[in-house]
């Protein structure tokens, strides 16, 4: 099973599954002599934890994560640094009844046919969002190379879950409010609203989806090697990665095929003696490249598609028809847990461009301030 690795100068290897022993990740290429602990890598993996809200997944994992290589005395050595975090809240037993049974919405037939049935089918295996956990671990070491050494700031939020939508924020409520409630929507009044619209479909056996917005700013010019290593290149690529992901805009993103060339294009003008775009509908990149500006990005997740309501599907050896209750502990919206899993896979990609650009040296002197 290849595909497994993100990244060129900053590089990502996730491995793991839903219900085997443990999910993890390898990062090579990370500078030496950036201070990190464990600490910092568990603040964001508790913003993904499961069983820890009303509107998640009743699984519980505590999702402690171990270094095993890669820091010493408080710094980055240079070397790969290999984290995990081991699976202790397993229940296999509803998998076994439907193993021959796919699931609509989810990878069981797909995987099959491409391994040929040696796949790990429980909890999804490989395909599960279970391996998202790993993204959060090289997000956060990502986070805090970018923040360090760049002044980079990654921020992520729902802004739709069940067709509810929040307001404009600004990035300062962003900050603020982002992770004050379930849902992770800065938009507070909204947010209540979209908890209760999970609840009830939950209630009903069903599920939701929704849009997450992130924002990278303190963005330097010149990130991405286009044309297929362009900076909207890597960060799609990435951001498909994550299980139910569905769509992604960059900028004003679908909303340019309404506009005349008049009004989509953003105007430049001076500030600080520096070149900027009065406006930011390229959402922060044009030609592949960054300019300066935030980067805008808007991803829909679809709802979750382990549901408690009757389903159609046949059974893969009779070639019967069934009607398939999802046996099972499912999120019945992944949106919130998935901010934190898309800042992360953000900060990856800018991180690895950082590098690429030389902006990030090999070696983070002691006592260096940005």
């Amino acid at each position: 099973m290849t595909g497994n690795l993100l990244g060129e100068r900053f590089v990502v290897v996730s491995f793991g599954e839903s219900h085997g022993r443990c999910v993890g990740g390898v990062i090579d290429g990370c500078p030496a002599g950036l201070p990190l602990s464990e600490d910092d890598i568990q603040r964001d993996l508790d913003l993904r934890r499961p069983g820890v809200s009303s509107t998640s997944t009743k699984r519980s994992e505590e999702d402690r994560v171990e270094l095993l290589s890669g820091v010493f005395e408080g710094y980055t050595t240079g070397s790969p640094i290999c984290a995990l975090i081991w699976n202790k809240d397993v229940d296999s037993k509803p998998y076994e009844k439907i193993r021959k049974t796919p699931r609509p919405g989810h990878a069981d037939i797909t995987a099959f046919w491409k391994y040929g049935g040696y796949n790990d089918w429980r909890g999804g295996g490989r395909f599960s969002g279970r391996v998202t956990a790993t993204f959060v671990i090289a997000g956060a070491i990502a986070k805090k190379l970018i923040s360090h050494t760049l002044g980079i700031d990654v921020l992520a939020y729902s802004i739709e879950i069940g067709g509810i939508r929040a307001r404009e924020v600004s990035d300062d409520e962003a900050k603020k409010f982002r992770y004050s409630n379930e849902v992770r929507c800065p938009d507070l009044e909204v947010a209540e609203k979209m908890r209760i619209k999970i609840l009830e479909e939950r209630s009903k056996g069903d599920s939701v989806g929704g849009i997450i917005e992130c924002k990278v700013l303190n963005v330097p010019v010149a990130l991405g090697e286009p044309v297929f290593s362009s900076l909207e290149s890597d960060l799609s690529k990435a951001l498909f990665s994550i299980p139910a992901v569905k769509g992604i805009e960059s900028g004003i993103g679908f909303e340019v095929s309404r506009l005349r060339g008049s009004e989509c294009n953003d105007p430049f003008g001076v500030k600080e003696g520096k070149i900027v775009t009065i406006t930011n509908r390229a959402g922060g990149i044009l030609g592949g490249i960054s300019n300066g500006m935030p980067i805008v990005l808007r991803l829909a997740f679809k709802p979750t598609s382990s549901i408690s309501k009757p389903q159609k599907s046949v059974n893969r050896d009779t070639l019967k028809e069934v009607d398939l209750v999802v046996p099972g502990r499912h999120d019945p919206c992944i949106v919130p847990r998935a901010v934190p899993v898309v800042e992360g896979i953000v900060a990856c990609v800018i991180a690895d461009h950082s590098i690429r650009a030389g902006l990030i040296p090999p070696v983070i002197k002691r006592g260096f301030k940005r």
